[in-house]
């Protein structure tokens, strides 16, 4: 979630970026005025979450440095049953925990002040069907993240991997790739476990899949 100035990251409209479908369509998320902080665009939620949307109705949501929350409330917005939503910089716990509060989602969305590393190798808060993995880009975290993550899976359970461009990481074995697109700015690529049995999402038509150059 962080790399670049909020300012950068959402088109100028340094202090918020919003919810683009579902129940809490256009709803507004704070985003403190933060080094660093670096929400996923709009266009890059939009795919996303057209990519996902048949696997979000009672999903359960692991959004790992969550910063603004726009992931995992993007995802409850749109039918997932709950969201466990992980940051450890408390500023922008406090203000996740009041958007949670603002939205009344208090039965479905835990914000959780703690490293994302430390949570993922503490006792299980049970086994999630959608992963958000966007750490800051300049911490390389992805490795030891995805290493630590296994246990916390459903088994056919999907994953979304944020990175910069010009890095194109793997989940490694045991995943299929199922769509990916990027910007100038960041490669974004979601993932689904194999072995779990269960059906593939349809291909959804969508020309931002590819890169934009």
């Amino acid at each position: 979630m962080k790399s670049r100035s909020a300012k950068a990251a959402t088109g100028g409209r340094e202090g918020s970026v919003r919810i683009i479908g579902g129940r809490w369509r256009g709803t507004r998320l704070p985003v403190p005025d933060m080094p660093g902080l670096r929400p996923t665009s709009d266009r890059a939620r939009e795919t996303l979450f057209n990519w996902l949307q048949p696997a979000l109705p009672g999903a359960r949501v692991l959004d790992l440095f969550a910063g603004s929350g726009a992931l995992g409330l993007e995802a409850l917005s749109r039918g997932a049953r709950e969201a466990l939503l992980v940051e450890r910089d408390p500023l922008l716990v406090e203000s996740l925990r009041a958007t949670v509060e603002r939205l009344h989602a208090g039965g479905e969305a835990t914000p959780v002040r703690a490293d994302a590393l430390a949570l993922l190798r503490a006792p299980l808060h049970g086994r999630f069907d959608i992963v958000f993995v966007d750490p800051p880009f300049d911490n390389d975290l992805w490795n030891a993240v995805l290493a630590a993550l296994p246990p916390w899976l459903a088994d056919d359970a999907w994953l979304y991997l944020e990175s910069p461009a010009d890095r194109r990481l793997e989940p490694g074995a045991g995943w299929r790739p199922h769509r990916e697109g990027g910007s100038r700015e960041a490669r974004h690529a979601l993932y689904r476990r194999s072995g779990g049995g269960a059906a593939t999402l349809p291909q959804v038509p969508d020309d931002s899949a590819t890169s934009t150059p």
